[in-house]
């Protein structure tokens, strides 16, 4: 499977609701629609996608699938704040029907995941707000390897 992760837009700073229910701001938002169509002309649109389930992340996949135009996402909880690698990679062996999924969480759980299912250094994987990569892996096993990682000014030239 090729797991591609789309690392939730800008987000606000503050929200009244504490950090689950912080929005994305348009920045955001522009964000998620690039990461769309970088990856809709490179023909590498997730067959699935799953986000977690704090509103930024929803937001952003939200964003991100009305403009790839394909089925929205599915709310994943284990795709929280918060995940390990470990627990990452044995939830998507339930997903490993799909030639390619997308999933929509947060930081440092995707460097993290990256780090660890590719055997990089601790630290030597960063995810900014709005970047995407892919990891071709065979779950449950933990080695895979790193096809792309794709920062946002890279994607904004992309774009442009």
């Amino acid at each position: 499977m090729d797991l591609i992760l789309l690392r939730h837009g800008k987000a606000e700073d503050m929200s009244p609701g504490g950090d689950f229910s912080r929005e994305l701001v348009e920045k955001g938002r522009d964000q998620a629609r690039k990461a769309a169509r970088l990856l809709k002309a490179a023909d590498l649109l997730p067959d699935i996608v799953l986000t977690s389930p704090l509103v930024r992340a929803r937001q952003t996949a939200d964003t991100f699938c009305q403009t790839a135009g394909i089925p929205g996402a599915l709310v994943q909880s284990w795709l929280a704040s918060g995940m390990s690698p470990e627990s990452g990679l044995a939830e998507l062996a339930g997903f490993k029907e799909f030639k390619r999924v997308g999933i929509v969480g947060h930081e440092p759980d995707f460097s993290q995941l990256i780090a660890w299912a590719t055997g990089a250094q601790a630290g030597g994987i960063v995810m900014k707000k709005g970047a995407i990569a892919c990891v071709r892996l065979n779950p449950p096993s933990r080695f895979g390897s790193l096809q792309f990682l794709i920062p946002p000014k890279l994607a904004d030239e992309m774009d442009g």
